[in-house]
């Protein structure tokens, strides 16, 4: 089977689009576009988490309903998808009828198989996580990840039996059945599950978080907002209605998450399958967080940096470049001007945008724009392109890009030691026409890499090199503007 089903983890809809957003966003529009040029049938799959405690207190906040507010930063995501350029197939929210009537149906699943039982809870939650804590997990009393003191809640809940499934998940990510990278990630989820999976509660009393789906045959209660979110993965094909996509593109072949959120799609996500007879998902790619000069964004350290303001002043290509090739795949990385501004400079519009002008331009002064073969080149681009596969295969996109900017440098130097304009006014055209076709090949393999990383300068690359007779067009890297 050539199918690939690419999931993002869906964004919470209590605030807009952040850098993070960003990130993953364009991590996943590129390793699914490079599946597409693979020859797979893919299915990207992008969209909102709705329900849960951060929507109804932000809602109340604003005096609006949870729904309302929903909307309202949804249409900010699809807005920031549309400007980064992704090509998703499917936009879920977990408001839509065919999310609930899905989720529904998987408890329904679950529930049949005897893995609910209902229980007084006492103990720690997390709004901001939405996730119950125990005392080790707090720093100084407080949530390691928001800063802030759990509540203390004590009511009636429904649990999961997540504790019968810890040693067979232990086994599927030991053996990477339950693929997990980076390594190091995987590492970190194996110590986790040493201490014990314990039964988790799976429901909150509608009386005190009225928004949510609701817990078939228990209308006084909602779902857990994490039980109800990971099972977008599977509603977002039709699974409510047994729609023949669920048969086709079902496993997921990548989750492509945070590292705050591994143990719900690690732990919580494959137990659930496991408890509804439902195949599990094959690997989970985890990114890390981006920081500003070395901290993490912060509207009171003032370091935040807004992805919008950014694609408006410098467009898709910039952003997206920086992200890919600057923020490491599987670990955080650090976002700075000064360097977004090196990078755009120096690789992008110097080595990358120099070449290609230079080539072309010369092409269409000595050989009237006629596109020739050279061979010059072809054991440096195979090898180049050997390992961009191996690491875009491993979600290592930033190490990929190296090999094409490695090759973008070979192919300038190529052009200082071979001087095209000497063999011109020597005019020694058989060697001018292989030194200029083998820039040309250079070039179209510049194209083809950079097309899942920045989609619109790559399809003006190939437009330009692709044609039996070279077209000169407009600057593919403009200059930055000047910031204040």
């Amino acid at each position: 089977m050539n199918k690939f089903y690419f999931t993002n983890a869906i964004a919470y809809a209590n605030a807009g689009p952040h850098m993070g957003h960003a990130l993953e966003l364009v991590q996943g529009d590129c390793l699914t576009r490079y599946a597409r040029s693979q020859g797979k049938d893919v299915q990207f799959l992008i969209g909102m988490d709705e329900h849960g405690t951060k929507m109804h207190k932000k809602a109340q906040e604003r005096g609006i309903s949870p729904q309302e507010l929903a909307d309202e930063n949804a249409q900010l995501f699809r807005d920031i998808a549309k400007t980064l350029g992704l090509a998703h197939d499917i936009f879920i929210r977990t408001t839509d009828d065919l999310h609930k009537r899905g989720a529904r149906k998987l408890w329904k699943m679950i529930d049949e198989a005897g893995k609910f039982y209902e229980k007084e809870y006492e103990g720690l939650y997390c709004s901001g996580c939405e996730a119950f804590l125990l005392e080790k997990d707090l720093i100084e009393s407080l949530c390691p990840h928001h800063k802030s003191p759990p509540e203390e809640l004590k009511e009636k809940n429904i649990f999961f039996k997540l504790s019968d499934y810890g040693d067979e998940i232990r086994r599927l990510v030991e053996s990477d059945e339950l693929l997990i990278l980076p390594s190091s990630r995987k590492k970190e989820f194996l110590s986790f599950l040493r201490e014990g999976l314990k039964d988790v509660s799976f429901s909150r009393p509608k009386s005190v978080l009225p928004w949510g789906i609701e817990v078939p045959s228990h209308e006084d209660q909602v779902m857990y907002v994490w039980c109800d979110a990971l099972s977008n993965y599977l509603t977002a094909l039709g699974y409510a209605d047994d729609d023949p996509k669920v048969a086709y593109f079902w496993p997921a072949d990548v989750h492509l998450i945070g590292k705050d959120i591994v143990r719900f799609h690690a732990a919580y996500w494959p137990a659930m399958l496991m408890a509804a007879r439902l195949p599990l998902p094959k690997a989970i790619y985890v990114h890390g967080f981006v920081t500003s000069n070395g901290h993490k964004m912060s509207k009171s350290l003032g370091n935040v940096v807004s992805p919008n303001e950014l694609l408006k002043d410098y467009g898709q290509d910039a952003l997206r470049y920086y992200l890919l090739r600057e923020i490491p795949s599987d670990d955080d990385g650090d976002f700075s001007y000064d360097r977004f501004e090196i990078l755009y400079k120096d690789e992008l519009q110097n080595t990358i945008g120099n070449l290609i002008r230079r080539v072309l331009s010369m092409n269409k002064k000595y050989l009237n724009g006629v596109a020739l073969k050279g061979e010059d080149f072809d054991e440096a681009i195979d090898m180049a392109w050997g390992e961009y596969h191996e690491k875009m295969q491993n979600f290592q996109i930033r190490q990929a890009l190296e090999s094409m900017i490695e090759l973008a440098r070979e192919g300038n130097s190529y052009v200082e030691i071979n001087k095209p304009w000497l063999l011109a006014k020597k005019e020694d055209k058989k060697r001018l026409e292989e030194v200029l076709g083998s820039l040309i090949s250079v070039c179209r393999a510049i194209g083809e890499m950079l097309r899942p990383v920045i989609p619109l300068a790559a399809e003006k690359i190939l437009n330009q090199v692709a044609s039996e007779e070279i077209i000169l067009g407009d600057p593919l890297f403009p200059p930055l503007l000047e910031r204040e």
